[in-house]
């Protein structure tokens, strides 16, 4: 393949270099088998990329002997993953075995994490690999890359874009703030109605259970075995939808999800599942992994299927299922020796209490919880537009930038 050039044009005074001869990556290492339980004081951070966005502290610590490291602001490049072909400023660590360190051959470390970024869109591109991508070293080597002679320039250039990138990052940040404030309201409002109603002056009298404290004087509580019976019909031959559920979208058809985990081949024996079941994923359901059916369709032998005697209404269930104080309870009545491999089985889920409001009232609070998610939704939506949009913003000045496109003079107001 001929070398590629991420700009077609250039000004005077601008070059183009092969990546090859302007830096060299160094792939990270797993950490030794001995290097599981060493002392934090003694080592430094496995640079994860969680870590490494700050989404998480540190997880895991190893001896910095016999490891590529990194200090704060090198170049990372993610090899392997979903993510490979993404360049990321690195903290002080070691490398992980997924991403590789990029050493300077040439420019500033800053002016090469700009040009990095730029490279980015075609170097994802060109990431292959059978189930897992990584990026291809050959094609990276050989990119073409485009620079101002004059080191100066390179300054300006690199000074610009951590001032912009950093402003544009901050309203990025604001409202993603926004979003996980909606996200709040809406859990608090799911989490307050289902066991308490609309009526905020309305009589109450003590559950007797911890987790629905007190609920309306005129509500009932029942055993969850009073109100759901076990659905475990088979499929003959496993050709019905197969479903998912997790704890972000509940009960979605498998064909809607982005995921790369095993499938069997043959889904004969998978239990059936019809629209307003009760489906329990029973690995995940301490983390709320489980929802009421929208379709009908089969899911994995391991989940549970309920189906309701009538008392419950399927979506007054589902809300119930999205509540932070009905998970917590369902992580307590789930079995396992950690917290990590707990299970909820019939026997278990069964024991469980279940507020029972009247139909009317649970009816009420569904269309109450759908209209403040109509207008939440709305402001969601432009929330997640103006961010996608921030983010374009951001990846075409930084291309703008490195291509010699923007004018010195803009660039040192």
């Amino acid at each position: 393949m001929s070398p590629i050039s991420i700009a077609p044009s250039l000004p005077n005074q601008w070059r183009e270099v092969r990546f090859r001869f302007i830096a060299a990556t160094s792939k990270g290492r797993l950490p030794a088998k001995e290097d599981e339980d060493v002392v934090a004081k003694d080592v430094i951070p496995y640079l994860s990329m969680e870590y490494l966005r700050g989404d998480t502290e540190a997880s895991q610590y190893v001896r910095a002997q016999g490891m590529v490291t990194a200090d704060e602001h090198d170049v990372l490049l993610l090899w392997d993953g979903s993510n490979a072909g993404e360049f990321l400023r690195a903290k002080r660590g070691a490398v992980s075995s997924t991403a590789a360190i990029v050493t300077p051959l040439e420019f500033d470390r800053t002016f090469l994490f700009w040009l990095c970024k730029a490279a980015e869109p075609i170097l994802k591109t060109f990431t292959n690999g059978m189930g897992i991508p990584h990026v291809d070293g050959e094609f990276l080597k050989n990119l073409k890359l485009p620079y101002p002679i004059d080191d100066a320039e390179q300054s300006r250039i690199a000074n610009y874009l951590d001032r912009e990138t950093a402003r544009i990052d901050g309203l990025i940040a604001e409202k993603e703030r926004m979003l996980a404030l909606l996200e709040e309201k809406r859990n608090a409002l799911i989490s307050r109605v289902v066991t308490r109603g609309l009526d905020p002056n309305v009589p109450l009298k003590p559950s007797g259970q911890e987790w629905l404290d007190d609920i309306p004087a005129h509500w009932r509580v029942e055993r969850a075995k009073n109100l759901l019976t076990v659905r475990d019909e088979r499929s003959d031959d496993g050709s019905e939808e197969l479903l998912t559920v997790s704890h972000i979208t509940g009960v979605t058809s498998r064909s809607e999800k982005d995921v790369n985990m095993f499938e069997a081949d043959d889904k004969a024996g998978y239990k059936r599942c019809m629209p307003g079941d009760l489906a329990i994923n029973t690995l995940w359901a301490w983390m709320g992994a489980m929802g009421i059916s929208p379709l009908a369709g089969i899911v994995s032998p391991d989940y549970h299927v309920y189906t309701s005697n009538g008392e419950l209404l399927p979506e007054y269930v589902d809300l119930l299922c999205r509540s932070r104080p009905f998970v917590a309870e369902v992580s307590r009545w789930s079995k396992g020796v950690w917290s990590s491999r707990l299970r909820l089985y019939p026997e278990n889920f069964f024991e469980m209490r279940l507020p029972v409001p009247p139909h009317d009232e649970q009816a009420a609070i569904v269309r109450a919880v759908k209209l403040d998610q109509r207008k939440a939704n709305e402001l969601r939506e432009s929330l997640q537009l103006s961010i996608t949009l921030a983010n374009e913003r951001r990846a075409a000045l930084i291309t703008a930038a490195v291509t010699g496109q923007i004018p010195l003079q803009e660039m040192t107001r």
